[in-house]
């Protein structure tokens, strides 16, 4: 019997766009969907999950397609009163997405997970796929700067990114535990593919790696790894992966991206236009349109990543 289950590990916006082309080219109950945390704040007495929520809107098909996060037909009465009165507004919450935050922050309160809280609000958005926090436990990524220290949406935000970096780290990833149902999934036997969706490799993907046991539990799976590079032409598609790259002294290339996931890639995706740049980079090389910009485009490129994680399995 064949291998059914695909584990994909996912940020937010260039994640959530392969997500959902997985979402439609498998049976819901064949997709894990790992989110990324470590963007996680609490603000105005919120507590703010940036990546599962746009996965969840995204998967809902309730996203803003202008923006890439929030809500579609948001309005910004909340906000607007936040600021007249003097209060933070430079965290943008709409008034739809207020009710994610508020929700989630009054379960929490009450004792629930996370994960428990996110599985049911996608079970009420009639999300099929698997959504799952990378871990219960709190990680929160922080940036250093010139100035020092930073939170990470302070970095990305507040600062659009402006601050030149110069390291990372994501602050209780020591204690933290891969949730109970992703090391499950990778110790059933009955995985397909873990697929690094083209999310930011510092901000989105390491801070899920960096979770005590989460590296060696993906190589313990004997799944193929397949990673889809989120650089096009020497340039990030959307977010400050490159000047990130540029800043720790990286090469901004999809060589460079797959340098940094090493030896845990078997496959990697990349574009027509970085088709000379990946030689001999210790694994096997698809070339695909990699920019999505349509529905088609998502299914298209879904369904190239996972034929490349099903020609590394046939290969071994």
């Amino acid at each position: 019997m064949s291998k059914r289950l695909v584990v994909a590990l996912s940020g937010g916006v260039g994640g959530a766009k392969l997500a959902l082309g997985l979402s439609r080219v498998l049976p819901g109950d064949e997709l894990l969907v790992v989110a990324n945390t470590g963007d996680d704040f609490e603000h105005l007495g919120l507590s703010i999950s940036p990546d599962i929520d746009t996965l969840t809107y995204v998967l809902a098909g309730i996203d803003n397609p202008v923006t890439g996060w929030g809500r579609r037909d948001e309005t910004w009465s909340f906000m607007d009163s936040i600021g007249a009165l003097g209060g933070e507004d430079w965290f943008r919450l709409g008034d739809r997405d207020l009710a994610m935050h508020v929700e989630r922050t009054r379960r929490l309160r009450l004792g629930q997970t996370l994960s428990q809280v996110t599985s049911d609000i996608c079970r009420r958005l009639g999300i099929t796929a698997r959504v799952v926090p990378m871990s219960d436990d709190r990680v929160r990524t922080r940036v250093r700067g010139a100035a020092g220290w930073i939170d990470f949406q302070d970095y990305f935000v507040r600062q659009q990114c402006r601050p030149v970096v110069h390291e990372l780290a994501f602050e209780g990833v020591t204690l933290a535990r891969p949730h109970a149902d992703i090391t499950a999934a990778l110790r059933s036997g009955d995985v397909r593919a873990v697929i690094i969706c083209p999310s930011n490799p510092f901000i989105s993907v390491e801070p899920i790696l960096a979770i005590s046991g989460m590296r060696d539990a993906i190589k313990a799976s004997g799944a193929p790894v397949v990673a889809v590079s989120p650089i096009i032409g020497g340039q990030a598609v959307k977010g400050p992966t490159a000047k990130m790259m540029r800043e720790l002294g990286l090469e901004v290339s999809a060589a460079g991206v797959a340098a940094r996931y090493g030896d845990l890639l078997d496959g990697y995706i990349v574009d027509h236009a970085d088709a000379d740049g990946v030689t001999n980079i210790g694994a096997r090389v698809t070339i695909a349109r990699t920019l999505m910009t349509s529905l088609k485009d998502r299914e298209s490129l879904a369904r190239v990543t996972l034929d490349a994680a099903d020609a590394v399995a046939v290969l071994r």
